[in-house]
């Protein structure tokens, strides 16, 4: 039995290696175009669920048959969500409210099975930034690290030194959660 083509729905390159980390290369990668604004007092949680979701059905548009993988990563504070930082500006927003806070880490994850079935899987990380003092925040605003982000930061980066706890999984943070999408993988007889 021949495994059936694996698509990626996104062009995160953090997500792409992070699939490689543990063995897997997609067939294809498919950025999916959709609309990633909030909608009116949606909860972080519910955002990165409802985003994985509607990549997954974007790709599925196009692509009928396969194992399709879609997620989305939302940076939370409180009930606050955090944008994906696109400029220096709002990184330093970012790092200013996340300063000595801990905040939350979602990644929705739907994925396509072989046989049509939609899984749905939600991990959540919380982490704490040390207190950062405007120099810290400078240093990193500079680096350029925080730009496309979630949340202004790049925990693989520069922005681990100024970590102080972080619990759960260490791969959400950095955009995919490897044992939910392993899991998932197995369930499917992918892995």
């Amino acid at each position: 039995m021949t495994k059936p083509i694996f698509i990626l729905a996104s062009s995160s390159p953090r997500r792409l290696a992070l699939l490689k980390d543990i063995g897997i290369v997609p067939d294809k990668i498919i950025a999916a175009e959709i609309d990633e604004t909030p909608q009116r007092q949606e909860l972080p949680r519910t955002l990165a669920k409802r985003l994985a979701r509607e990549k997954l059905q974007s790709v599925m548009a196009k692509e009928p048959k396969g194992l399709i993988l879609a997620a989305d990563t939302v940076v939370a504070c409180g009930r606050r969500i955090l944008p994906k930082a696109e400029t220096p500006e709002q990184v330093r927003d970012c790092l200013k409210l996340l300063s000595g806070r801990r905040h939350h880490v979602y990644t929705g994850v739907a994925l396509r099975s072989a046989d049509g079935k939609v899984l749905e899987r939600i991990a959540d990380s919380a982490v704490i930034f040390q207190r950062l003092t405007p120099a810290d925040i400078e240093a990193y605003v500079k680096s350029g690290e925080g730009i496309g982000k979630a949340g202004g930061y790049a925990i693989q980066g520069r922005a681990a030194a100024l970590i102080r706890f972080i619990s759960g999984s260490y791969s959400n943070i950095v955009g995919l959660p490897l044992f939910e999408v392993a899991q998932m993988l197995r369930g499917c007889r992918f892995m």
